[in-house]
């Protein structure tokens, strides 16, 4: 009895001990979050974790960006440096602007998460072209696709405002999609890219009052695009492809262009983050493999793969299986044939 009252009876300074001890762990542990959180790094729920890559990032006040050889961002076209956001094209016809990372591109998996703004004294479908979000083997090209080259080889994600193919009606613009380009593959801008991408969405991003922001996430040779466009502060699914294959090396980029029409398009922040993922011995030898952009489930319709042997093979090997069937319909015909004239005849007997 005399032992339990001893153990009951704790000190008041044993308690402030015990109190003193929690409290400094939560401490160290709010410190320890806040400085992880202070280097970009954040971790998932199914335990990856993502660092921010500041060399390939880009945001207010928009330092590491310019001409000289020590910026890892350089921009060209009409695009300028404003306090708020980075201009690539202002709400002006016919031109492009564009800005590109120095630095090439070895991390395996990552997420880029960009905020922008489309917007413009136009009114509804009149108003272009769009912009669009890069990691290409070439940097610093000008062309046709959203102010960059056409026949790129890598990732375009295309955020297009104005709808160049005026019968199609299975989409609403705006509307971003994706598209992976080997360097023979050219992006049809005349119908909107609809030949070659890997899908996309409807994301309402034009003269909206509140921020947009898309997130694109390559993982495990698996490509997945998301939006924040309503003011929610929830991520929305768009685009989910598996079997994307990026080689490494490649460069980050944002380029947009007007028309006819115009529109304000503007590059607020773009920020990759490096995600440390555990690979198989398998998925390792796969990845080292990637030379060249592809998609496993889509093949390119602008290269002829067919087979002239596999194909009269097949035909033949159809031709004998035709053949074979047509037999036996045959001599299961005269069976029930005979069946039946053998039927008949014992009727009569």
């Amino acid at each position: 009895m005399a032992t339990l009252l001893i153990k009951l009876n704790v000190s008041v300074s044993t308690r402030k001990m015990y109190l003193y001890s929690l409290a400094s762990k939560f401490i160290i542990l709010f410190l320890t979050i806040a400085i992880a959180s202070s280097n970009g790094e954040n971790t998932y729920d199914d335990g990856i974790y993502e660092f921010l890559k500041r060399e390939y990032s880009l945001s207010k006040p928009y330092q590491g960006l310019g001409s000289s050889s020590s910026s890892h961002w350089e921009f060209m076209g009409n695009s300028m440096v404003m306090p708020e956001q980075i201009r690539l094209t202002p709400d002006l016809q016919s031109i492009q602007g564009a800005v590109w990372s120095r630095v090439p591109c070895y991390i395996r998996d990552w997420e880029l998460r960009v905020q922008f703004k489309i917007h413009g004294e136009g009114k509804k479908n009149l108003n272009g072209d769009g912009m669009a979000l890069w990691l290409t083997k070439d940097r610093m090209q000008i062309g046709q696709v959203f102010g960059s080259a056409n026949f790129f080889t890598g990732l375009g994600i295309f955020i297009d405002t104005y709808p160049n193919d005026e019968k199609q009606h299975e989409r609403t613009f705006p509307f971003i999609s994706a598209m992976v380009g080997n360097g023979s593959v050219s992006y049809d801008h005349d119908r909107d890219g609809r030949t070659t991408d890997l899908g996309g969405c409807t994301a309402h991003v034009r003269n909206t009052e509140q921020d947009t922001f898309l997130l694109i996430r390559y993982m495990k040779n698996r490509l997945t695009v998301m939006t924040d466009v309503d003011g929610k502060q929830e991520w929305k699914d768009c685009l989910d492809v598996p079997g994307v294959r990026l080689p490494q090396g490649y460069y980050f980029g944002a380029s947009s262009a007007t028309g006819d029409l115009s529109d304000n398009h503007d590059l607020i922040s773009f920020k990759l983050y490096e995600l440390t993922v555990e690979r198989s011995p398998e998925e390792e030898e796969d990845q080292q493999e990637i030379t060249l952009p592809s998609v496993d489930y889509r093949v390119d319709p602008n290269v002829n793969i067919e087979d002239e042997g596999r194909s009269i093979l097949t035909v033949f090997f159809l031709f004998i299986v035709s053949v074979v069937a047509l037999v036996v319909v045959v001599v299961v015909g005269l069976f029930l044939y005979n069946q039946y004239k053998e039927n008949r005849r014992k009727r009569f007997y």
